[in-house]
């Protein structure tokens, strides 16, 4: 009985064996936020992004002018996606707080701004580069960092004094404040940044500024 010869590494008796499959880059995350002060008015967009293991390799902020809240939104998803396309980046999460950009983005909403159908389509084209593209929504709570940015550009604008880095404080320095909240799900949001130590024990009083 005739010997088998060896085949050469990388074939097979029928041909070159198949290419072993690359492993998926795992995704980037990218919070993004919008901002308006008087909706339309002052606007600026703020976008932090994470690599593949969750640490933070840019943020991104800048002011576009006079705007309403959801044009700024769109502005700080395209600057999110240009960031991945100049950077390489085949595959990102994207996390935003618009309950509106992300339905239109997914096509459940339909586009009927005028101002925001240019942004869209502008940003379903870049959509199609990515080998995997996700747009999630998440609410304000989980993404104040983006939310932090969009605003620091809004008080510089103003000439107001950069708002300081968050940050734990006693409580003993902390007094009364007002603070706006949203009651939804059977859990309370608060609408505004708040450091407190864990295990910090506060009064709340209920004043609906409007109906639900």
């Amino acid at each position: 009985m005739p010997r088998r010869r060896p085949t050469a590494k990388g074939k097979t008796l029928f041909g070159d064996a198949a290419p072993e499959p690359k492993p998926a880059a795992a995704a980037y995350r990218a919070n993004i936020d919008g901002g308006s002060r008087g909706n339309p008015g002052p606007a600026a967009y703020g976008v932090v992004i994470r690599d593949g293991h969750g640490e933070i390799v840019a943020r991104l902020k800048k002011y576009i002018g006079r705007a309403t809240n959801n044009v700024a939104e769109y502005y700080g998803l395209i600057a999110a996606m240009d960031y991945a396309q100049s950077h390489g980046v085949r595959a990102v999460r994207v996390e935003s707080d618009s309950e509106l950009l992300v339905k239109q983005m997914r096509g459940l909403y339909k586009v009927k701004s005028a101002d925001l159908q240019p942004l869209f389509e502008r940003a379903k084209k870049m959509s199609q580069s990515f080998e995997s593209l996700r747009i999630d929504h998440v609410y304000r709570e989980q993404n104040r960092e983006a939310d932090a940015l969009a605003n620091e550009v809004l008080d510089e604008t103003e000439g107001k004094a950069a708002r300081p880095a968050l940050r734990s404080e006693p409580a003993a320095n902390v007094g009364p404040r007002r603070i706006r909240a949203r009651f939804r799900g059977g859990i309370l949001y608060l609408l505004e940044d708040v450091e407190l130590p864990d295990g910090t024990v506060v009064e709340v009083s209920i004043f609906p500024l409007q109906k639900p």
